[in-house]
Order: C-alpha cells, then structure tokens, then sequence
C-alpha cells in the first residue's frame, strides 16, 4: 500500500477493477457539489464520491454486504480523505 493515494475517481475506478472484477463500473466525483459542507476540502475534488457498479460477486448477497465490499476495497482510500461514498449497487 502506498503511503498516499491520489483520491481521484479514475483511482478509485482502477482500484474497484482491480478488485471486485466488475461488469460495470462508474466513478464520479460529486465533491465540487458539496462545497463548503462537512468533508470538503476546499479544492471541489477528492472528497465526495458516487459508485454504480454491478460484479457477479454481490450474487446472493445483501445490499449492506455488497456496500461492505466496496468499502473494503476502498479501505485505505477512506482513510486518506474520501469523507462521503454513495453507492448503487445492481
């Protein structure tokens, strides 16, 4: 793991690839939206993000452990400063 990530929605789509193998996948970043709310970080990026995404291994599962699968794959990035991650799961 490197010590700092660039939290950029091509990141976090490369990282949801690498990880879930994914059918579809889409990463925005909403972060520019939120200015000025709690999280933000002045620069309108890298904070706020929203995930569409669908893989074969949330097959049989529930949404919070789906959500939690996104979650763990992006782990490191939540910790480096994403504050907020909607996401839709199908």
């Amino acid at each position: 793991m490197s010590a700092t990530l660039v939290l950029t929605a091509d990141a976090i789509h490369e990282r949801l690839a690498s990880r879930l193998a994914p059918t579809a996948l889409k990463v925005i970043d909403e972060s520019a939206a939120h200015a000025g709310h709690s999280g933000a970080n002045g620069t309108g990026f890298g904070t706020h993000f929203r995930v569409r995404i669908a893989t074969p291994l949330f097959a049989g599962k529930a949404r919070v452990a789906q959500h939690r699968l996104v979650y763990d794959a992006l782990r490191d990035f939540i910790d480096q400063g994403v504050h907020a991650l909607a996401i839709e799961t199908s």
